[in-house]
């Protein structure tokens, strides 16, 4: 039986003192579980038409190509400053260790447009409230925030309170 715990590892104090990082390394070495992995998060998206989807810099970028792919979708990155190499909108948020700046493509996403945004963990809700913030800007509407784990402990959800969202593990 697949298990997406069985693929996620543990390192203590990175990026800084204190933070457990949670390693997908694993699962994407392994194809069979990121073939499952990409199955079960399609299976919380359900029949919900999706124009664009978004993933947020660097460890969404895996899933996001994937989940766009199978759904027929584009890909749209969010990335961390001068990372893109066009005209960008930017949004400043907090993270559980930091401040930090995200940006995306001015013309990325077309207003009405559907989008799934994907990230492989849910902590504080800083980034993915940021990223929210991005595609509303452009006008499009978010159908569901995804993402591999969720981090309970840290209430990421309280900020995405207004959007759907689903987690694959909840530690």
């Amino acid at each position: 039986m697949f298990k997406i715990q069985d693929y996620i590892r543990d390192i203590q104090n990175f990026p800084k003192p204190g933070i457990v990082y949670k390693d997908i390394t694993p699962l994407l070495q392994d194809p069979v579980a990121a073939r499952k992995t990409t199955d079960a998060l399609l299976e919380t998206l359900g029949d919900v038409k999706v124009d664009k989807v978004v993933g947020i810099e660097s460890r969404g970028f895996f899933f996001a190509t994937l989940l766009a792919e199978r759904l027929n979708a584009g890909f749209i990155p969010i990335r961390k400053p001068g990372k893109l190499p066009y005209e960008t909108f930017s949004e400043s948020y907090s993270l559980e260790y930091g401040e930090d700046v995200l940006e995306i493509h001015c013309d990325a996403i077309k207003p009405g447009e559907k989008v799934l945004l994907h990230d492989d963990v849910l902590a504080t809700g800083g980034t993915a409230e940021a990223a929210c913030k991005l595609i509303e800007k452009m006008g499009g509407e978010i159908v569901q925030c995804n993402f591999l784990m969720d981090l309970d402990f840290l209430k990421g959800k309280e900020k995405l309170k207004k959007y759907k969202v689903a987690s694959l593990l909840t530690v």
